[in-house]
């Protein structure tokens, strides 16, 4: 499903304009259509899956059978379909540039997928990740790509993460001019652009769902670069393999605070498989082409750019936790006051 023509926009509401209205080409009202689409999504219980890793035959043996041969219809979006044959979620439209696109997706339901746990009952989550892409950093050349590997952090931080959900460095899903030279935000939870209503319901529907999971480890996890390091996905890979491990738990003698208060905790050490993880990758500030000055520069960056966002949650719906956690950020608080308000279950 694409916009392919710039003139087929359709107006839905009764503002004055002078593209078409939806009611005079469609004969009905745009909100009746709304109300039958939200109803569709509402009944859904689906992956919206983002294929723009898959570009060639056997790279996803598993959605690549799924997607050809469906127990029933499939929503496809900027795939390079044809009516009356089968869609191959590895052809993507190609984008004026000439490129294929960066944000193919498909909707498969759950019940379609091998070895899905059954139903709709809750279902323990023992750790909950915010992953972020991040930029090269360096003393030299500063920016907001200073983040650990892992930063462990009570539910209070995670919270201000999906407020603002950043979008970062050379995020595919941006597609303006400057998509590659600075942070992007996507607002509560990542979901907002499919979402309705409020952005203040949505926060404090999230804040409450964290606050109820105290159980939960919260982290985050940054990609593509750590400091100076060019790292990829791997960070998140070992991440996972670590915390599998361990039953999704860390130990508290091996958390420090760390030089950003929004970043929670970094770990003083990881071992995997008897090797332990570079510190310099644990803790960023500790590399020679970053170092603490560095560090602090690009932490003021990303500060600046969330207590911007932020400030469009600092009202009276939102639940008054909320408003104290936003205070907390405006002031630059330590760790230890962010816990007060969302205690960490760790020993």
């Amino acid at each position: 499903m694409r916009r392919r023509d710039p003139d087929c926009m359709r107006i839905g509401d009764g503002l004055p304009t002078d593209k078409p209205r939806f009611k005079d080409v469609y004969g009905y009202d745009f909100k009746d259509l709304r109300k039958e689409t939200m109803d569709w999504l509402a009944a859904q219980d689906g992956w919206f899956l983002r294929m723009d890793g898959d570009n060639y035959y056997g790279n996803s043996p598993m959605y690549e059978r799924i997607s050809i041969h469906p127990k029933e219809p499939l929503e496809f979006f900027n795939m390079d379909g044809t009516p009356g044959a089968t869609c191959l979620i590895w052809e993507h439209v190609i984008e004026s540039n000439g490129k294929p696109c960066s944000n193919p997706r498909v909707i498969i339901p759950r019940d379609m997928i091998d070895d899905i746990i059954p139903g709709n009952e809750p279902q323990e989550v023992n750790v909950r990740s915010f992953g972020v892409r991040m930029p090269p950093s360096t003393v030299e050349q500063p920016n907001y790509g200073i983040m650990g590997m892992v930063q462990i952090v009570p539910a209070s931080i995670a919270w201000l993460w999906r407020l603002v959900s950043p979008r970062g460095f050379k995020n595919p899903s941006i597609a303006d001019a400057n998509a590659g030279s600075g942070l992007k935000a996507e607002g509560v939870g990542s979901y907002w652009p499919f979402s309705t209503g409020k952005k203040v319901t949505q926060a404090n529907m999230l804040l409450k769902q964290l606050m109820d999971s105290p159980n939960t480890l919260n982290i985050l996890i940054p990609n593509q670069h750590i400091g100076a390091y060019h790292v990829g996905f791997m960070g998140e890979w070992l991440t996972r393999e670590y915390l599998a491990r361990r039953g999704g738990t860390v130990r508290k003698k091996h958390l420090v605070p760390s030089r950003c208060p929004i970043f929670g905790y970094s770990l003083d050490e990881m071992k995997i498989d008897g090797q332990y993880v570079r510190r310099t990758f644990l803790r960023p500030e500790l590399q020679s082409k970053l170092g603490s000055e560095g560090y602090d520069a690009g932490a003021k960056i990303l500060t600046d750019f969330i207590k911007d966002q932020i400030r469009q949650f600092d009202t009276d719906e939102l639940d008054p936790v909320g408003r104290q956690i936003i205070r907390l950020c405006y002031e630059d608080a330590p760790i230890e006051e962010y816990e007060k308000l969302t205690p960490m279950n760790v020993r």
